[in-house]
């Protein structure tokens, strides 16, 4: 009869044990979208207000202030948006993002621009928001 020695059958438990409570970990962190109203700021200047819970980092509060903004350039039947700004803070599990866009007809200059048609559809296979 062979024996197992306790400290790595032990170890091996505990390994399996994690990794199930990673995936229920990643399971209960759905993204709750909150929504955000545009503002307009003179010409073709909108600033943005969203806000989520259960972001996993500033990365994905941008990803939502990046599909809101295209849902909302396509609204206004406006092609293409410029990102000039974006703050991301998160306080009590609530984040939010303060963005300001130049929202445009035609392709603006600068390297920080979406096309709005692209973006929502991206953002919708992602299953982010756009308005």
């Amino acid at each position: 009869m062979r024996h197992w020695p306790a400290i790595p059958v032990l170890a091996l438990v505990l390994t399996g044990g994690l990794s199930a409570c990673t995936g229920t970990e990643a399971a209960a962190r759905e993204p709750v979208y909150r929504g955000g109203d545009p503002l307009g700021m003179g010409d073709d200047l909108y600033g943005f207000l969203v806000t989520m819970e259960n972001a996993e980092d500033a990365a994905e509060v941008e990803d939502y202030v990046t599909c809101v903004v295209a849902g909302y350039a396509m609204e206004k039947e406006y092609g293409f948006a410029r990102k000039l700004r974006v703050y991301v803070n998160e306080e009590g599990g609530v984040w939010s993002a303060d963005a300001v866009y130049s929202i445009t007809p035609t392709l603006p200059r600068g390297a920080k621009m979406i096309d709005a048609e692209v973006t929502a559809a991206d953002c919708a296979q992602r299953g982010i928001p756009t308005v």
